[in-house]
């Protein structure tokens, strides 16, 4: 009985998939700005797993520590720019929407 025991706990926690901070909230926490918030960056980056890929998160994290890198993406002319940048506005919206408080 106890085995089974043993067997089970080690089956959930071997499936259970571990927290691991994404890029978003990794940028987030490491913002200059003064009022950093743990929760906040957490609530962020769950509007950015359900609203991004993993490649757009890496990419709009780096706009927490390069802002002009942002403004050249919007004022970009390609097609591919402008398709992350509506896919970009779309997460900031639900963002600001489902974190704010």
């Amino acid at each position: 009985m106890l085995n089974r025991l043993i067997i089970a706990a080690a089956a959930v926690a071997l499936t259970t998939p571990l927290a691991v901070a994404g890029p978003i909230d990794s940028a987030c926490a490491k913002s200059p700005r003064r009022s950093t918030d743990r929760g906040l960056c957490g609530c962020i980056q769950q509007v950015a797993d359900q609203t991004l890929s993993r490649s757009d998160q890496r990419r709009a994290a780096r706009f927490f520590s390069d802002a002009d890198e942002a403004q050249s993406v919007r004022m970009s002319k390609t097609d591919a720019d402008n398709a992350f940048w509506r896919r970009y506005e779309r997460f900031a919206s639900t963002a600001e929407a489902y974190c704010s408080r």
